[in-house]
């Protein structure tokens, strides 16, 4: 688990991709977000981490969908079960796949947004800036809205 500390805003980033994980904590850097960006390499370490935050939630995760352990499904699955204290959290799905029914699925489970990985790094400082930028206070989830683009 590695951490950039900026302050302000927790955000946690779930990629069994290093080089993903990186470029996502560089666009960050470069960006001067006022975040905490804690990464998992899978699904079981983000649970594990999430458990163990305490008091100190991410307001968001970054969830791919396809990892070893346990996948981005299965995580936002526990996450919204709604048992424990992270069932609020803000999750954005992300994956290299535009696939219909990986949107739907992800819209069913209870994630806020679903974004295709940008395939450069401006594409991804941009998605970034404009998630930073979202007003999270505004109530329900609009599936007309769902996809980042």
């Amino acid at each position: 688990m590695s951490q950039i500390y900026n302050s302000k805003k927790i955000i946690y980033l779930a990629d069994d991709d290093e080089d993903d994980r990186l470029l996502f904590l560089d666009a960050v850097q470069e960006l001067s977000l006022p975040v905490t960006v804690n990464t998992a390499e899978d699904g079981h370490q983000l649970l594990s981490a999430l458990n163990k935050a305490g008091e100190r939630l991410p307001e968001i995760i970054f969830l791919d969908i396809n990892m070893p352990v346990k996948n981005g499904f299965e995580c936002l699955e526990e996450i919204r079960r709604g048992t424990l204290p992270f069932s609020g959290v803000k999750v954005i799905m992300l994956s290299t796949s535009s696939n219909a029914e990986n949107i739907n699925r992800s819209f069913e489970l209870g994630a806020d947004y679903y974004a295709v990985k940008p395939s450069t790094f401006k594409a991804l400082k941009d998605l970034l800036q404009s998630v930073m930028e979202m007003d999270w206070s505004i109530p329900g989830r609009n599936k007309a809205e769902f996809l980042l683009v």
